[in-house]
């Protein structure tokens, strides 16, 4: 009878054991997201490309997960580049076509090659996929597909988003419609091998359409020499973070990117719409254009 108990109780803390870490064998309660914001400019609409404001709102909704820790960056780049030690996922809200801090120089490059090949989540928000063309391929390793300039479509539609497949990014994800800014016709690797893609938004249709690899602006990659990728091409502006459906999304592809295991009904994610509001960066307008001499 004690030998039964003693085995007994060894199965019961296996199994404690085993919940407290994640996927990726890290334990969840450590797990460190680094957040890293573009420069988000001085003089412009506001809300408009405010990458600043978009990592502070991924903070307050990646913290309502239990044992999560965040830390931010602004600028595009980490003046201290331990700062990836120890994540589990890094995200770059940023712009793009060559813009991205991180393709800055070939020494920031190589050390984004590094984290890739260690494993480490990545994510990326709107304009930070679209990459230059003699970095293309290699970031195609890195998140799956990218954007290239000449041959991916970009600019702002209607959309409306209703068809998600079984995948723990889209769990608790509802129906929204929005007008965004959207970058579509991302150049992805052979065959879509380790791709899954979340949303579709198109010019030439109505709303969504699951199937068309076309007008895919957010899709999950498990890259074959480990880790996982998250991306989104929408957020142009802050206001659709005031979307339960779209945050939800973003909020489970951060975490699934980061090896966390995503809950049944999706991460926690709520915010009252006066604190999306106080956390947009102050602006100056822009000036008026001047108007042409007849």
């Amino acid at each position: 009878m004690i030998r039964f108990c003693f085995f007994a109780t060894l199965i019961a803390s296996s199994f404690v054991s085993m919940a407290a870490y994640g996927e990726t064998g890290q334990s969840v309660s450590s797990r460190k997201i680094v957040l890293i914001a573009g420069e988000t400019a001085k003089v412009d609409v506001m809300g408009h490309h405010d990458y600043l404001a978009g990592c502070k709102s991924l903070e307050f909704f990646l913290r309502q997960t239990s044992g999560v820790s965040v830390v931010q960056v602004t600028d595009g780049w980490p003046s201290d580049e331990q700062v990836f030690e120890d994540a589990s996922a890094v995200l770059f809200y940023t712009d793009g076509g060559g813009k991205q801090a991180f393709l800055a120089n070939p020494e920031r490059a190589a050390k984004m090659q590094s984290l890739v090949e260690d494993g480490l989540g990545i994510a990326m928000i709107h304009q930070a996929v679209d990459f230059p063309r003699e970095f293309a391929d290699q970031g195609r390793g890195w998140i799956g597909g990218v954007y290239e300039s000449g041959v991916s479509g970009r600019g702002h539609w209607q959309s409306s988003h209703v068809d998600f497949p079984n995948h723990p990014i889209a769990r608790g994800v509802t129906p929204w419609q929005v007008n965004d800014g959207w970058l579509n016709g991302i150049q992805f690797v052979d065959d879509m091998k380790g791709i899954t893609p979340l949303v579709w938004s198109g010019k030439e249709y109505a709303g969504s359409r699951a199937g068309l690899n076309k007008d895919i602006v957010g899709w999950a990659y498990e890259r074959p020499n480990g880790g996982r990728s998250f991306l989104y091409t929408g957020l142009d502006a802050h206001s659709a973070w005031s979307l339960p459906g779209m945050r939800q999304l973003v909020v489970n592809g951060v975490l699934w990117s980061a090896g966390i295991e995503v809950p049944p009904r999706g991460a926690s994610c709520e915010i009252e719409p006066s604190e999306l509001e106080q956390m947009q960066t102050p602006r100056e307008p822009k000036k008026p254009a001047k108007k042409s001499k007849s």
